[in-house]
């Protein structure tokens, strides 16, 4: 789906730097007049040790005197604009005067003033943006052991573009990894993000969707949430608080009463609130009409004790009508409501909030980073196995698609706040923190500042894991056994020399080999399950051939390189959770359940049919007559084509559905409300199912799934085959035929799965091209998914 042209490394960068010589010991000159500042530079000093022995030689002032010496050691001057009179010798001060031009008064925006070959000077507007100047010279300072080399470009203006750049914590069971985690990884994960630009902290409330505590909780959520509102405060970052709405009925006035005094105990203990993001769904389910009064005094008892706080509501989960209501309520234009965000499950786009919501209220984006299924942004066609094995939150980099994201819905929102589970969506955090303040920035060159700056790594080999990540991301692309990229991914980042202690490299290597065990396992499993069929097809009575085929099932073990990867991949998920808190396991790691990260529980899950297969030939084996067995069997291998010329789908498997139209595209539709998805079923095949039934396409709300035919016989009448399969949706269905004739009245899955013939009307065909639409009822909220179907074929009579 998506490429890069890596052939020129000089493109990568946004601009070249002209390194300084090694400095052992330059001079940072910086002299701290507020507590925030005190705290950059405790960061930057304490960041610079973790990378170098050197050591900044830190001085209140630049001595008149010092030029000379600053040739010899390199000097850094850091602090706001208003400070540099005092940090620089006169003559200095002028020459910086003269040449610094901000161009905006934006409060985190900063200058980068080179006065001569070995003195750069670093100028916030305010003292938050000294936090990113300092950001900037992290990520292009280069360290070794007992040095470092500072940068020296050109002197340039920066600032945000947008002033909301945010990610979210939900310290919670469901999270794959924050549950782990300690105020200090908390502390360390703000800081890392801020030098790639992002500015704040939103934090899921202790009530949620969820358990109030996990196993794994080092500290009471209450607690750590103060924790983490204070950290933002002495940094000077942003702190959200996530709220939902979770009591069950609010037109109860004791209900509504609780909570309101549980909303004012929160914000009460918190010292630092910005702002309050209010879901309408997703978690919640009130209605707008109800839910707008209890939002106006919550936004009353906010006020109180966080008088500039903020408040925003989404539509997310909202019914047709329950849409229209809230746009009625917000032509009002109540004055305690600050903007509304746009997040997952929301049944009208971006764009169409956009036109339809007043135009005071700024519009911010919540975007989910985190999963690749049943998602806002899914991966589109991604193929079955991938889905079945390393699931909806697996370690997913995901460059070029978030760059294509980030840039499409750019201009329609104020900011952003990234819907994240844990760290398997770290380098995703990262990427949209640069954007956020550049929209230009090279996503490139930002993966090799990742790689440079949080894997410790020299220029070479951070160019080389920055192009090991982007091909993370093509494995992804096309049918499994046909993407001869991803032994090659796996040999690139296997080659690189990183220490084995990062656990963020860790998560690379992971995926690599997730990927790369996925395709060798896949292919002799397959291979075995085609011999098995084969047999079936062959001469001999049919117990021998049942007895051939069960043999070809069973002849199957694993090449050296394959338990490699296996053994390596238990391995990794170990030091993952030991090192970061990354739950790959719910047995192992405590995960809450599989779907939450949890693959390294899917790591020996079959791969075939192989189970469906054995199961269909014991109850072939078990009939009375040969001439039974070999038809059962016979319904074996011809499952597909059961009658020549037999139009088979195989839906949810992108290579094996050439009849699906799958609409508009993810480029032009990447929350794929107008294009068909592939899916699969929270089943394993160990459990009895067919692949193909596992897999299903589906669209979301009243998007019809789509199949058309070309080259029909116009005499012929057909029979139409479904195979309703899927997940735990019941949910009514009916079927047009070319657009106007009803084939299949709404009807609701009775078993899962659930085969379905229709006698199509004579004539159906009549011009030789047939389309058939599933539709389900107008009006749906929620996540608008569940019309599923796994399989059809178009069965001629003759």
């Amino acid at each position: 789906m998506f490429s890069r042209n890596l052939d020129s490394c000089a493109a990568c960068f946004a601009f070249l730097l002209a390194l300084t010589s090694v400095a052992q010991n330059p001079v940072l000159v910086a002299s701290p007049a507020t507590p925030i500042e005190r705290q950059y530079l405790t960061f930057l000093k304490r960041e610079t040790a973790r990378r170098t022995n050197s050591n900044w030689q830190i001085t209140p002032h630049l001595a008149q005197s010092s030029p000379a010496r600053t040739a010899v050691l390199g000097t850094i001057v850091l602090g706001t604009v208003a400070e540099m009179e005092e940090l620089l010798p006169r003559p200095l001060f002028l020459q910086w005067q003269a040449r610094h031009a901000p161009v905006t008064a934006n409060p985190e925006g900063y200058t980068v003033t080179p006065l001569g070959k070995h003195l750069v000077v670093l100028a916030g507007n305010t003292p938050r943006a000294e936090l990113f100047a300092a950001g900037w010279l992290l990520r292009n300072t280069r360290f070794t052991e007992s040095a470092m080399t500072l940068p020296m470009p050109k002197a340039f203006y920066t600032a945000p573009e947008k002033p909301v750049r945010g990610y979210q914590i939900g310290y919670r069971m469901k999270n794959n990894t924050y549950d782990a985690w300690t105020l200090a990884q908390f502390e360390q994960q703000m800081l890392d993000l801020a030098v790639f630009g992002l500015n704040t902290v939103q934090f899921v409330a202790p009530i949620s969707d969820d358990n109030p505590t996990s196993p794994l909780f080092p500290a009471p959520a209450q607690e750590m949430i103060e924790g983490v509102s204070r950290l933002s405060q002495q940094y000077g970052l942003r702190f959200d608080l996530f709220y939902p709405e979770m009591a069950k009925d609010y037109t109860d006035t004791v209900q509504f009463s609780a909570e309101l005094k549980q909303f004012e105990a929160l914000v009460k203990s918190l010292p630092l609130i910005d702002s309050v993001h209010v879901p309408g769904g997703d978690p919640g389910h009130t209605a707008p009409e109800v839910l707008f009064p209890l939002l106006q005094r919550e936004a009353e008892i906010l006020h109180r004790y966080h008088p500039k706080a903020a408040i925003w509501v989404s539509a997310q989960g909202f019914t047709g009508l329950r849409y229209k209501r809230f746009y009625e309520l917000l032509a009002d234009k109540p004055a305690w409501l600050t903007g509304i965000f746009f997040g997952p499950q929301s049944r009208e786009s971006m764009e169409q909030q956009r036109a339809a919501i007043p135009p005071q209220y700024p519009l911010e984006f919540y975007p989910d980073t985190a999963h690749t299924m049943h998602a806002q942004f899914p991966v589109p066609q991604w193929d079955p196995i991938f889905a079945l094995t390393e699931g909806r939150e697996p370690i997913g980099p995901r460059p070029a698609a978030f760059e294509h994201i980030y840039k499409r819905f750019g201009a329609l929102n104020s900011g952003f706040i990234v819907y994240s589970e844990g760290v398997n969506d770290d380098v995703n955090k990262f990427l949209w923190g640069s954007w956020g303040w550049s929209s230009v920035t090279n996503t490139h060159g930002t993966l090799v500042e990742y790689a440079r700056y949080l894997l410790h790594l020299k220029d070479a080999t951070a160019e080389h894991v920055a192009r090991g990540i982007e091909e993370l991301e093509q494995n992804w692309n096309g049918p499994l056994l046909q993407n001869t990229g991803i032994p090659k991914t796996l040999a690139l980042l296997e080659s690189a020399n990183v220490s084995a202690d990062n656990w963020r490299w860790n998560s690379l290597l992971y995926r690599a080999r997730y990927d790369a065990y996925l395709q060798l396992r896949r292919r002799r499993e397959l291979a075995s399950e085609t011999a098995a069929l084969a047999a079936l097809s062959t001469d001999g009575t049919s117990n021998e051939r049942i007895a051939a085929a069960r043999h070809a099932l069973a002849d199957t073990e694993a090449s050296t390189e394959e338990s490699r990867l296996h053994d390596a991949l238990f391995s990794l998920a170990d030091k993952l959770f030991h090192e970061v808190g990354l739950q790959l396991s719910v047995p192992k790691y405590g995960a809450s359940n599989w779907e939450r990260g949890a693959n390294l529980d899917r790591v020996g899950t079959a791969l075939s049919s192989r189970s469906w297969i054995e199961a269909k030939l014991s109850s072939a084996e078990a009939l009375s007559t040969e001439g039974d067995k070999t038809t059962a069997l016979k319904a074996i291998t011809h499952w597909k084509d059961p009658r020549p010329r037999t139009l088979y789908d195989d839906l949810g498997d992108p290579s094996a559905e050439p009849h699906l139209v799958r609409g508009k595209g993810w480029l032009a539709d990447p929350e794929m409300y107008h294009t068909a998805i592939d899916g699969i079923a929270d089943e394993t095949l160990e459990k009895g199912w067919n692949l193909a039934s596992l897999s299903y396409a589906e669209t979301l709300y009243e998007e019809p799934l789509t199949l058309h035919y070309d080259y029909l016989d116009a005499t012929t009448i057909y029979t139409l085959r479904i195979n309703y399969a899927g997940e735990g949706y019941t949910l009514p269905m009916r079927i047009l035929a070319n657009g106007k004739t009803e084939v299949q009245s709404f009807r609701v899955r009775t078993t899962n799965p659930e085969i379905v013939e229709i006698a199509l009307p004579k004539g159906i065909t009549s011009t030789g091209s047939l389309t058939l639409q599933w539709l389900r009822a107008n009006g749906a909220g929620g996540g608008g998914r569940g019309g599923q179907i796994a399989e059809t074929w178009l069965i001629p009579s003759k």
